[in-house]
């Protein structure tokens, strides 16, 4: 009974030793968690919009600090269009007489100088305008001497009246003749001073009436031509506009003088400045929308569109300032807006803000009344913080 008892005493000191044991080394733990510098003590509660931000994370992360500042605001009329040449800069070219198309070597997009030759027209009835002429000439120069013949014996009382009126009547009939058939030479680009029987031609060429460059072909070698088939299209890109259409809610907003920032449809980022320098009056019943025509400021970008280059534009209408920040340094988390003001030297807090509109990279601040003067704000930087 004695040796019973003595091991049951054991076995409840060796108990003792392992939990004391225990307790020591649970007090040793090195795992156990240090309080942060954004843990309230008093409370134990951490603010979950306090960030710090050390002197080397602001350095090497290229922050920035700012305040509000007064930022001027635009109001804006968004607009579609294209690039486009004013009427006079464009020609559909056309024989005047019908022929087949015997020589023509120009491509979309050659460049072409006024008075170049763009192709030449074969016909035999060419043969017969010129044959006419010269016969007209030949005959004008003998009626004319027998009209002034006739005339002064008119006025001597020695000829018929008759035969003047006759000599008179045949005169001004072959002139009216010549001069409209000198006229169709003149359309066929054939001198008709230098004209004679042996230079009659069958072949008439087609000049450009502007320079510029050849912008559709449609006529091909061989083919007959009417005089009101458009054979091709010359276009000259020297005065290229912006044509635009605004809806007709905002014409009383647009001026003759305003800025017109363009976009190109696959280039959102670069932003090139025209001016509106015509405001068309009439209302498209179709579409309900209103024509707007601008001029490029800067003349050397003409060369970087094509005419029917499609663009998105802005018109600035209005202007006014308000009370803004970069817009880096505002964050949207999902709708709402955030910015990190600074408490001191390394503690930041994120505070809710409204915003208004955006222009020029800056973003109005709605509530900046909220804020004191001299507050300071991470104004770059500050989107990764806010949204961790």
């Amino acid at each position: 009974m004695k040796n019973i008892v003595n091991n049951f005493t054991h076995v409840i000191s060796l108990t003792s030793i392992l939990l004391l044991l225990t307790l020591t080394l649970a007090s040793c733990n090195p795992k156990a968690k240090p309080e942060t510098a954004n843990t309230d003590v008093t409370t134990g509660i951490k603010d979950q919009d306090a960030i710090i931000i050390t002197e080397n994370q602001f350095k090497s992360g290229g922050m920035a600090l700012g305040k509000i500042s007064m930022q001027e605001f635009n109001t804006v009329v968004k607009a579609n269009g294209m690039f486009a040449v004013p009427p006079q800069n464009q020609a559909d070219v056309s024989a005047y007489f019908a022929g087949y198309v015997k020589d023509i070597s120009l491509l979309p997009g050659n460049k072409v100088e006024k008075g170049q030759v763009l192709f030449t027209i074969e016909n035999p009835e060419y043969v017969q305008v010129q044959q006419d002429f010269l016969e007209a000439k030949g005959r004008l120069s003998y009626l004319k001497s027998d009209y002034e013949r006739q005339k002064e014996l008119m006025a001597d009382n020695v000829t018929s009246k008759k035969n003047f009126l006759k000599a008179e009547s045949e005169y001004t009939v072959t002139m009216a003749q010549y001069q409209s058939l000198k006229k169709k030479l003149s359309l066929m680009n054939i001198n008709p001073n230098t004209l004679t029987g042996e230079n009659i031609q069958s072949v008439i060429s087609v000049v450009s009436p502007l320079s510029g460059y050849s912008t559709t072909i449609n006529a091909g070698k061989g083919m007959y031509l009417n005089p009101s088939d458009v054979a091709l299209t010359v276009t000259n890109t020297d005065d290229l506009h912006i044509e635009l259409k605004i809806f007709e809610k905002d014409l009383p907003m647009v001026k003759k003088g305003q800025q017109i920032n363009v976009r190109l449809q696959n280039d959102m980022n670069n932003v090139y400045k025209g001016v509106v320098h015509l405001v068309n009056k009439s209302i498209n019943a179709q579409s309900r929308t209103v024509e707007i025509h601008g001029d490029l400021v800067n003349d050397e970008e003409v060369q970087l569109f094509a005419p029917g280059m499609y663009i998105e534009a802005e018109i600035l209408t209005t202007s006014a300032e308000h009370p803004a920040l970069p817009s880096e340094a505002v964050a949207n988390i999902d709708n709402d807006f955030f910015v990190l003001v600074k408490k001191d030297n390394t503690n930041f807090k994120r505070v809710l803000v409204k915003i208004g509109a955006t222009n020029n990279g800056f973003t109005q601040i709605l509530n900046a009344a909220d804020f004191k003067p001299n507050t300071e704000f991470l104004t770059n930087g500050a989107f990764n913080l806010i949204t961790e």
